[in-house]
């Protein structure tokens, strides 16, 4: 049984299509920092491709999320940094890689006007709990 618990619609809520309005969970909080798509090396992948960026910064988190001992299903919360809001059906995409519909996390989504690069279309940032 999982240590997390899914609140898809809470009474009086909108239920919500691309994410779960309440995640719970019990264990160690892990936070990673938003990431961008670089490989290991530094260098940016997919320059004008949110697709291929949105896959690069998910491979990231996965990574950074396992050096914790923790995975995608132990996430509670996404949040979506985005140039454009176009380019949020190519990171839905490379999200369901890694996190099927039914473990969707909590999420929110925002248009920024620039992230740390003018190259960089999108950034995403991860909350997990892990069982202790």
């Amino acid at each position: 049984m999982t240590h997390l618990t899914r609140i898809p619609a809470p009474g009086g809520v909108a239920p919500a299509a691309q994410y779960t309005h309440v995640v719970t969970g019990a264990g160690r909080l892990v936070a990673v920092s938003g990431q961008l798509a670089l490989d290991e090396d530094g260098t940016l992948v997919g320059e004008g491709d949110a697709g291929a960026q949105a896959r690069q910064v998910f491979e990231n988190l996965r990574r950074c999320l396992a050096a914790a001992g923790a995975s995608f299903d132990d996430v509670v919360k996404l949040t979506y940094f985005v140039t454009d809001m176009a380019h949020m059906p190519a990171v839905r995409v490379a999200r369901a890689v890694h996190l099927p519909d039914d473990r969707l996390p909590a999420a929110s989504a925002v248009q920024v006007a620039a992230l740390v690069r003018p190259e960089f279309l999108l950034e995403v940032e991860a909350l997990a709990v892990v069982p202790e």
